[in-house]
């Protein structure tokens, strides 16, 4: 790798950044304003994934404002979508409006946004907010009744022979052969994918239809026989999916968007409507893999296992979800809220390589650290490493003092006597209160993967011996030192050196190679609860 040349600060936002410069500068296209897409599904709660598209493109705006250029990232809501099926969670009486447009419905949660449509929207503008996300949002509903897709739209349905057998030919559907690639929304019954587009009329810009019904998923809705036309300059319908993006990337200019293997084969039909059809060059792609639960289950919003942006603020920093985002693109994610941790304690490792406190001897693999790093901090890093503890030690600390009013202040005390900090900083104390969190809503047994051998099985038994005779003393200076010998003295009467042994404590403890002064972090965790943990091991 380190014979690679690094492009840009080496990582794959750089590569992708660099190809899509190049292929713009032999398209011979302007390069003033390089838009980037991602497209936000407004039909149900937004999880991880659907925010992990929105911020890789930005991740790729960035980058190619590290060369110069000048990017943005349009967050374009698919608010105009009919909805297909309750998600879980969800009342039923939303059963009454399927096949409706989510911007049509009212909002499942009360009265606080104008659509059920605009209420899913909020949710994941609000992850991106809160990561500091810089983008430009559209409105698909107000993308068709401003009329900006009209022209796309026309030309598409103008070619509505030629586009039905192309599709058929490229993902086996002959469905558009016979029926325009429009859904309009009937005038009658308010449903957009019941109504079947028959003719287009060019010279009045209209769509004749009958609302005839339509196999949704796995339920038929009933068509309510209505006839009609709609008015494709007025937002009166949509185009379907398999041309719809072609639309968007011409009207909105758009250079790049990324998308998800489910919809590989729509993306296909849409290169070759935005280059055939509409004349247009398509926008460069990259396909990533989708996020899974730990099970293996793919991440859905209808399943009803989503993992929101909301969910892990609660326990980690905007800066550990842009780790999980950023720090690779290719493979799938199989990902919950118990790898906060892991991503807490990852950032920090990336800062102390970053700035130099831990070294790193592969220039590529530093290079690219370095370079996440940054694109996390948007590209201005602070001047100086933050405060440093293990996560699970912060939690374990406050869920030592669950109710008190000065838990926060109690915890940061306790890095002070570690020698973990000295000076109280908000990056910190932001820290304590998200780990506070976590030890407040996960109550399940404090044991990480650590496999001890018949050797360390006897040191960790006789370890247990030891520790009753500190149950209930003072938690002093002297106390520690005298437990801190203790422990040493089980380790060099089994044959193991003391540092081998604390560096396999501190991994069954805080799954990490090193932490606080053993005498110290027994005493103060107190004996009962060590001996619990112990025991989980054996």
């Amino acid at each position: 790798m380190e014979d690679e040349k690094i492009i840009g600060r080496g990582t794959w936002l750089d590569k992708v950044a660099d190809t899509l410069v190049k292929r713009e500068q032999k398209l011979g296209r302007k390069l003033d304003l390089i838009n980037v897409e991602s497209g936000l599904g407004a039909s149900g709660i937004p999880h991880i994934g659907s925010m992990g598209d929105a911020v890789r493109a930005y991740g790729i705006a960035l980058a190619l404002q590290n060369m110069g250029y000048k990017a943005e990232l349009m967050a374009y809501s698919d608010d105009m979508d009919g909805l297909r099926k309750i998600p879980a969670g969800l009342p039923e009486w939303l059963q009454d409006h399927i096949a409706r447009p989510v911007s049509e419905i009212p909002d499942p949660f009360g009265d606080c946004h104008a659509s059920y449509g605009a209420h899913m929207s909020s949710l994941l503008l609000d992850g991106l907010d809160r990561t500091g996300i810089k983008y430009r949002f559209q409105s698909g509903r107000d993308a068709y009744k401003s009329g900006k897709l009209v022209k796309q739209i026309e030309t598409i349905l103008q070619n509505r022979d030629r586009l039905g057998t192309k599709i058929a030919e490229f993902v086996g559907q002959d469905k558009y052969v016979s029926v325009l690639p429009y859904f309009p929304v009937c005038a009658n019954c308010g449903r957009l994918y019941t109504a079947v587009a028959e003719k287009y009329l060019p010279e009045e810009k209209k769509v004749l239809y009958s609302c005839k019904g339509s196999r949704i998923g796995k339920q038929e809705v009933k068509g309510c026989g209505h006839s009609g036309e709609s008015d494709i300059a007025k937002g009166d319908g949509k185009l379907a999916w398999k041309v719809e993006f072609a639309a968007r990337w011409q009207a909105f200019d758009v250079r790049f968007e990324a998308y998800g293997k489910d919809i590989m084969d729509s993306v296909r039909v849409n290169d070759w409507v935005c280059d055939e059809i509409l004349g247009c060059h398509h926008p460069l792609h990259v396909k990533y893999e989708m996020f899974l639960d730990k099970s293996g289950k793919k991440i859905s919003k209808s399943a009803g296992n989503v993992l929101t942006p909301q969910m892990w603020l609660r326990y980690g920093t905007p800066e550990s979800i842009l780790l999980l985002l950023f720090k690779r693109i290719a493979g799938t994610h199989h990902v919950g809220l118990d790898d906060v941790p892991t991503l807490m304690d990852e950032y920090d490792s990336y800062e102390d390589l970053y700035f130099g406190k831990v070294k790193e001897d592969n220039l590529a693999k530093l290079t690219k650290i370095k370079g996440i790093y940054e694109y996390i901090n948007k590209l201005s890093p602070p001047k100086q490493p933050g405060v440093h503890a293990p996560y699970i030690f912060l939690a374990q600390q406050a869920s030592i003092y669950p109710k008190d009013p000065d838990r926060h202040d109690k915890v940061f005390a306790r890095l002070v006597k570690y020698g973990m900090a000295k000076e109280k900083t908000e990056g910190i104390m932001k820290k304590i209160a998200l780990a506070s969190n976590w030890a407040d809503d996960n109550t399940s047994d404090e044991k990480f993967e650590v496999q001890l051998s018949d050797a360390q099985r006897k040191v960790v038994t006789e370890l247990l011996g030891v520790l009753p005779g500190f149950a209930g003393v003072e938690e002093t200076p002297e106390n520690a030192k005298a437990l801190q010998s203790k422990v040493f003295d089980v380790a060099r009467a089994n044959g193991t050196e003391p540092k081998e042994l604390f560096t396999m404590l501190y991994r069954m403890f805080l799954n990490t190679e090193k932490g606080p002064r053993i005498g110290n972090y027994f005493l103060d965790l107190g004996v009962e609860r060590v001996s619990a943990v112990l025991k989980r091991y054996l």
